[in-house]
């Protein structure tokens, strides 16, 4: 088993050290575990790619990999996120950039990777259009602490798991702006609405979105304290500016590039989504915080359903 990571030094402290110092510090490495530099011994004969890098690299590391992919390769894309330029899916990626691999699926659900690495009880979905690849990963990856349910609609599991991190730093306002549970409550539910009509109207199914990819991983990103883009929501609240908050952390917050794609996506179908539009504007500085929250309050009344 390899982990590949592009920073060679970090490669070389985790070798050592046996952790990964900046991420997960306090887990230790597997024996059978070995980190790389280099792509070509990272794929060698592997018959199993699992894809998590940040959304906006994941292209140039798939063009870098490209040469070294065995034949027969099953990838698993655990990235989340809308590419920014061209709009789509992290698994539309990588059949663009890999279309000699036959067997793609998408991993995805509430999953913390902190308390996971700790073996804390975790359930997440893995979705892909051949059976043969779901039943595959179920097997391979399944352990005490690790249950995976099945799903054919990749495309209702990457939509949730794209936008759920924009609706957390929405979240994540609401908590540092002190507007209660009530206001939490409301906004997990419309938000959850909101991915589920732009996950529809690419032919996602409705009932996904009421499971782990879609409910499940919200509320976890929406209300947990390792939650990156719900720490971004607060501290937008609290008065820093985008760049500030970005240029203080070395983690990824996928929900801020996600953003602009989603909205993009959404005016092509023809989708509101006026909680990623106020999130938008908040994010550029465009309007504050508390003014967002109460212009989604004010909107036009209408039915629930």
């Amino acid at each position: 088993m390899r982990l590949w990571g592009r920073d060679r030094s970090l490669v070389d402290e985790m070798t050592a050290r046996r952790a990964n110092a900046v991420y997960l510090p306090d887990v230790n490495f597997p024996s059978s575990l070995q980190p790389v530099s280099s792509l070509q011994d990272a794929l060698g004969d592997a018959r199993i790619v699992v894809l998590a890098v940040p959304s906006h690299g994941l292209r140039l590391v798939l063009r870098a990999a490209a040469g070294h992919l065995p034949a027969n390769t099953l990838v698993v894309s655990a990235t989340k996120g809308l590419e920014e330029h061209t709009l789509q899916r992290m698994s539309e990626v990588v059949a663009t950039e890999w279309p000699q691999v036959e067997e793609v699926a998408v991993l995805s659900g509430p999953s913390f990777a902190a308390e996971l690495a700790r073996e804390l009880p975790t359930a997440v979905v893995v979705a892909s259009d051949r059976g043969s690849a779901v039943e595959h990963v179920q097997a391979e990856f399944r352990s005490p602490a690790l249950r995976l349910y099945g799903s054919s609609d990749v495309v209702g599991v990457e939509i949730g798991g794209a936008l759920k991190n924009i609706i957390a730093i929405a979240a994540g306002v609401v908590e540092a702006l002190g507007l209660g549970h009530n206001a939490l409550a409301a906004l997990i539910t419309r938000g959850l609405a909101e991915i589920t009509r732009l996950s529809v109207a690419f032919g996602g199914q409705r009932e996904t979105l009421s499971g782990l990819a879609g409910l499940g991983d919200l509320i976890l990103t929406c209300t947990g304290q390792l939650s990156r883009n719900r720490h971004v929501g607060i501290q937008l609240a609290q008065g820093r500016t985008l760049d500030e908050i970005l240029a203080s952390t070395k983690m990824v917050a996928e929900g801020v590039r996600t953003t602009g794609a989603a909205l993009a996506l959404g005016a092509r179908h023809g989708v509101e989504l006026p909680i990623a539009a106020q999130m938008a504007d908040v994010l550029h500085g465009r309007r504050d915080s508390r003014s967002a929250v109460f212009e989604l309050m004010g909107r036009r009344q209408k039915q629930e359903s």
